[in-house]
């Protein structure tokens, strides 16, 4: 079994405190937003065999199990986070398989450089990912029914945000939906700036409802994102709490702690708050415009004491173990590969003891006893 030792990503919307706070560590003044655990190439965790990456490459049968290869190929279909967002994210949205194959596909042949920043498919893979909060967390998930984003839109005031109004109130839902999304970001940038610092300003006197778009704005002054915002559901999870977010669902996360999991792929199409480019047209293709709840994830557990929040991808399965004190041994040996991280308390893995942010590899069929008093989290794949 190997212990991990993770990069800490500084993307600038990251919190300054919160991973060092898990980990124990003194804050360096600078935004700390993801801790990667995997074998994604942009940052593999390291080991004592090498980076994780080099020792499932090495011998992937040995390492992920023959089954687990014959399914998804000879690496490690997730990539594992903590995810501290200090401010909000970009607000986004990702393709099914289909169009990701084809969109990656279609830039090979036009040769797109991967890395220019107007390339939209770094991969050909689907980005389906879960985030399962750790203190309070809050995100934008789905679209909001048309009918309640009117009458948020029509209680802040602003004249110029009457067209979006009244298109929400007379169209059906997915065009009432595509029509607005469509009209916010191709919108005169002059005219947009001035539309989103009165809404803004709306926003952050009458408070309540609106505060969280307030805030976005106060990150993202001018940006037609902050109205986009406006037409996704508003998503507080408490600890323990989860979101599933699968394919072109329009989602941003906003302020919390959260542990993140997710298929290996970089695909993501911005619809907003971000300097990034917006490929408008590709974007509205992604997303589905159709409303409906968030649907909070809770843990549903099974008579072994493992909690599992369930998804309707097989790439990944999150799942935790809480052992209060006195709790007899565990064994969560598997036939396929697995990450465990502490999040809370001391457990032992094996013969490793982990504390809160350690995590270790396990591979396919690797003897992994649990024990102690904490939270620990499994990331494994569904065969």
């Amino acid at each position: 079994m190997d212990r991990l030792d993770n990069t800490v990503r500084p993307y600038a919307w990251g919190s300054t405190t919160a991973i060092p706070a898990l980990l124990g560590t003194e804050p360096t003044g600078e935004p700390q937003a993801e801790m990667w655990m995997g074998a994604h190439p942009g940052a593999p965790s390291r080991t004592g065999r090498g980076t994780l990456a080099e020792v499932v490459d090495a011998a992937p049968e040995r390492e992920l199990g023959a089954a687990s290869v014959a399914k998804f190929g000879p690496r490690l279909p997730f990539l594992l986070k903590l995810l501290a967002a200090g401010a909000p994210l970009s607000l986004q949205v990702h393709p099914d398989l289909a169009q990701a194959r084809a969109g990656y596909e279609d830039e090979e042949r036009r040769g797109v450089p991967l890395d220019a920043p107007h390339r939209n498919y770094k991969d050909a893979n689907h980005k389906p990912e879960l985030i399962c909060a750790l203190t309070e967390f809050d995100g934008l998930c789905g679209f909001r029914p048309p009918a309640e984003t009117a009458d948020l839109l029509d209680g802040l005031g602003v004249a110029s945000l009457k067209p979006y109004v009244d298109l929400l109130r007379a169209h059906p839902e997915d065009a009432a939906l595509r029509e607005v999304l469509t009209a916010v970001l191709t919108a005169d940038p002059e005219e947009m700036s001035r539309t989103v610092t009165e809404t803004a300003a709306a926003c952050d006197r009458l408070g309540g409802a609106y505060a969280p778009y307030a805030d976005i704005a106060h990150h993202y002054p001018g940006d037609p994102g902050v109205l986009a915002a406006m037409l996704l559901n508003h998503v507080r999870l408490q600890p323990g709490e989860a979101l599933y977010l699968g394919a072109g669902i329009p989602h941003a996360y906003l302020n919390g702690l959260g542990v993140e999991i997710m298929a290996n792929s970089d695909n993501v199409l911005r619809c907003g708050l971000t300097p990034k480019h917006v490929d408008v047209p590709e974007l509205l293709r992604i997303v589905r415009f159709e409303a409906g709840d968030p649907g909070v994830l809770r843990p549903e557990a099974s008579p072994d004491g493992e909690e599992v929040y369930e998804t309707p991808i097989d790439e990944f399965r999150l799942s935790r173990h809480v052992l209060p004190e006195g709790t007899a041994a565990r064994d969560l040996t598997l036939p396929t590969p697995q990450i465990l991280l502490c999040t809370a308390g001391t457990v032992r893995v094996g013969e490793h003891e982990l504390t809160p942010g350690q995590s270790v590899f396990a591979a396919a069929d690797e003897k992994a006893e649990v024990s102690g008093t904490g939270t620990l989290f499994r990331a494994t794949v569904l065969l």
